[in-house]
């Protein structure tokens, strides 16, 4: 039983308890004093009329009409008198009726009052014995009517308690409620806090648990800034802190077999000039300081643009990957914004700084990528310190050649439907955990991957639109199969409120298959627009679907700050997997990752696993899942 019932029954029972024994106490003083009062008439009308017949006359009728009219007088039951053998003289009786009262209060009251007796005298004899009883109805009516209004008083004073009760019962049931909401939830692995309620014992237990989450969330950090250190010494340049060319050159290659919105995009290479005679002028600290200042440039150049990876390919070449950016000729001229900036605050020194840049798409093969972007950075430099040449790309996946056109297109396939692929994500034991799902658009009679589409769909801003058509598609498919069902959602949509209540009220109605739904977003939309993802967790997770992140890695050091959120999965970016077997440092990374996922209550899976070697060693650093290129539903790791 609850606490909060025990203390409505501990009020509602001491209630019944005051009142059952103020009533009790009530009726039994109050039928005590009516007999007394009763006993006390009696008796005292019968010496009275006694006396007053003891003085007159004995004839008959004067003893008659005396009798008589102290009958009429008063309420009696009984006026007799009896001679001194016992023979009755003269007798008054009548029948008493309570109409009134209820017969059961009747039956428990039974007043038990004896009659009044006294002695008549004529002169020195006894003439006579004479019995007076009153009526007892006056005497149940007036203890009925008092017993009413006691249990009517009674009534309001208990209204009014029970008020007063709930009032106090709610002080407490609230931060009781959060209490026990806490305590849900750091039994959930999610280390939330709660406001410190007024009552003492409930603010120590609240207290004692934002301590202990408090301590979670500093334990979570530190650990996450150490495996981020790790993590930045093997993928980071040392000099400008982005990233490596191996580990650079992994993310392109992921980009390039993505099946989401990193399929297509934008890359871009910036080189500094005759680094030697830089170097030679300047020396080596401000040269590494130049350096560095023009891989933040770039680097926020990649944050404003939305998702963008930053690397250093040798010592004086930079590469910009902007994912989902289609917009070629003002990426271009942005970035020789920002490359005319930095050229100005270097005053002591003529700075070169030429750029190339080219659209990539899905299925572009990086060193045939990386080859025309040298190309054309070589023809830059011969224009100058500021050069720039966009390269040019075959056209094989421009289907429309006009934003009419490709709306038009959009429009039509949604409202025809959308096709979702079929990745496994599997445990040790080669069971599914889920299937990974991206979606296809039916455009000129094909079913075309999300890198041809999704950044038209941005650019047409039709995020909302594609990803509710998943969703559907989803939820009907798994209505289908039973199978657990994983779908991107873009970051535009997450940011419009709209889409959310139109996603939850989807979800709402098929909740019996809303456990098979497993929705994820990319890192980066989660920390850096967390206001947003929490409302998301907030409307879906009451529902049972599963919310998770992907592409975790750059940023796992502030994943600490959604450990209220009961995020159900991190998939670990493919930068991190590639050739882990064979290397100790992603080992001692990955193993941290999956300790701290596990700690949260959270599944712990890597992406972009390319062989059944890769997926054993993941599996024994303890990794819950995995999937890529080299993951198949039948195999099952040695």
């Amino acid at each position: 039983m609850s606490l909060i019932k025990q203390i409505w029954l501990a009020i509602v029972g001491l209630l019944l308890l005051a009142f059952v024994g103020s009533l009790f106490i009530g009726v039994t003083t109050s039928r005590q004093y009516i007999e007394q009062e009763v006993r006390i008439k009696n008796a005292d009308n019968a010496r009275a009329l006694a006396l007053s017949m003891s003085q007159l006359d004995k004839d008959p009728v004067t003893i008659e009409l005396l009798m008589a009219a102290q009958y009429d007088t008063g309420h009696y039951r009984l006026i007799e008198l009896r001679d001194p053998a016992g023979e009755i003289i003269e007798q008054r009786l009548s029948k008493e009726t309570v109409e009134d009262v209820p017969a059961w209060f009747v039956n428990l009251v039974d007043f038990d009052v004896p009659p009044g007796h006294a002695v008549i005298q004529d002169g020195w004899r006894q003439f006579g014995t004479l019995t007076l009883e009153s009526h007892h109805s006056f005497a149940y009516r007036s203890l009925w009517q008092s017993t009413l209004a006691l249990t009517g008083w009674f009534t309001v004073a208990g209204v009014l308690s029970l008020l007063m009760g709930w009032l106090i019962v709610n002080t407490i049931r609230r931060p009781l409620t959060m209490v026990v909401e806490q305590a849900r939830d750091i039994g959930s692995r999610r280390f939330t806090t709660s406001k410190e309620p007024r009552t003492r014992e409930l603010r120590n237990v609240v207290q004692a648990m934002n301590q202990l989450s408090a301590a979670v969330h500093d334990m979570l950090s530190k650990e996450g800034e150490k495996l981020d250190l790790l993590r930045r010494r093997l993928q980071h340049d040392p000099v400008t802190g982005v990233l490596a060319r191996e580990a650079f050159l992994s993310q392109l290659k992921s980009s390039l077999t993505s099946e989401g919105f990193r399929a297509s995009g934008s890359l871009a290479i910036v080189r500094l000039a005759r680094l030697a005679e830089v170097n030679d002028q300047l020396g080596r600290p401000e040269t590494d300081e130049l350096l560095a200042t023009l891989a933040h440039s770039l680097d926020q150049l990649g944050k404003v643009r939305g998702g963008g990876i930053v690397g250093r390919l040798n010592g004086s070449d930079f590469a910009l990957l902007l994912p989902g950016n289609s917009q070629l000729d003002s990426l271009g001229k942005e970035l020789a914004e920002r490359l005319d900036t930095l050229r100005e605050e270097e005053v002591s020194i003529r700075l070169g700084l030429p750029s190339a840049l080219v659209d990539y798409a899905q299925g572009d093969i990086p060193g045939e990528l990386l080859a025309s972007l040298d190309g054309a950075l070589s023809s830059a430099e011969t224009k100058g310190d500021a050069g720039q040449v966009l390269a040019k790309r075959d056209q094989r996946n421009t289907l429309y050649t006009t934003h009419a056109d490709w709306r038009s297109a959009l429009h039509d396939a949604l409202a025809k439907g959308v096709y979702l692929g079929h990745f496994p994500v599997l445990d040790a034991q080669g069971r599914l955990i889920h299937m990974e799902c991206p979606s296809r658009l039916r455009l000129k009679g094909e079913w075309r991957p999300a890198g041809v589409f999704l950044p038209w769909i941005s650019r047409l801003e039709l995020d909302a639109e594609l990803d509710l058509a998943v969703v559907r598609a989803a939820l009907k498919e798994t209505a289908h199969s039973h199978k657990p069902i994983g779908v991107n959602l873009s970051p535009a949509s997450i940011r419009d409120s709209r889409f959310v209540l139109d996603l939850r009220s989807l979800i709402a109605s098929k909740h019996e298959i809303a456990k098979n739904l497993w929705m994820e977003l990319p890192e980066s939309m989660a920390i850096h627009d967390l206001a947003s993802f929490r409302s998301l967790c907030r409307e879906l997770q009451p529902l049972g679907c599963h919310i998770g992140l992907e592409h975790v890695g750059a940023e796992f050091t502030r994943i600490a700050d959604l450990h209220d959120l009961g995020l159900a999965y991190l998939k670990f970016d493919a930068s991190l997997v590639k050739g882990v077997d064979t290397s100790q440092e992603q080992q001692t990374i990955l193993r941290g990752m999956a300790t701290l996922s596990h700690s949260l209550g959270i599944l712990a899976i890597a992406e972009g696993v390319d062989t059944l070697k890769e997926a054993k060693t993941l599996f024994e650093l303890g990794m819950d899942g995995v999937t890529g290129p080299g993951v198949r539903q039948n195999d099952k790791p040695a």
